[in-house]
């Protein structure tokens, strides 16, 4: 299995997430600067042209390109407090085409995130949901916008057991 780690905009895969990620498949993780380029989805898209990626997993402003990745190339997502409800930076997303939606889209939001509010997250897939995907929805009372290891480890592993359940 090969793995799409996508970062948040100021932060990168920490060695002890991608060991979880490791255990699940190849991960790759661009390096990417939402600041100075606004066409970062261009660069994730010709990377899937180079590599077949069977998941993506992204946080806050990586899980909003993993959201419009995961729904350009229909492959399950797991995305952490994604940014899908507004963002500081600009970036230029295709149109979504509803046949190449997700299978799966599989959030972890925190209920004391101030960045990315989960009712914010909650609202805008209500107003957004696309009729063909699956969601999965964990919402973390007291997770504030940073990911907990355990809680990493924790949807990894409940988002991977979905996967299997499926085949």
């Amino acid at each position: 299995m090969t793995i799409l780690y996508l970062h948040g905009l100021e932060s990168k895969l920490s060695e002890a997430k991608r060991a979880v990620l490791q255990n699940y498949g190849t991960v790759i993780a661009p390096d990417m600067d939402y600041y100075s380029d606004p066409k970062v989805f261009d660069l994730v898209l010709n990377l899937s042209r180079e590599q077949t990626f069977d998941v993506v997993i992204g946080s806050s402003m990586g899980g909003f390109m993993g959201y419009y990745f995961a729904n350009t190339v229909s492959i399950a997502a797991l995305l952490f407090n994604p940014a899908l409800p507004h963002r500081s930076v600009e970036q230029h997303l295709p149109e979504l085409n509803p046949s190449h939606a997700s299978p799966l889209l599989h959030l972890a939001l925190g209920g004391q995130d101030t960045v990315m509010e989960a009712n914010g997250n909650l609202n805008w897939i209500a107003s957004n949901r696309i009729p063909t995907t699956d969601f999965k929805i964990a919402l973390y009372s007291k997770m504030e916008h940073q990911i907990p290891f355990e809680i990493f480890e924790k949807e990894v592993q409940n988002f991977f057991k979905q996967l299997s359940d499926v085949d």
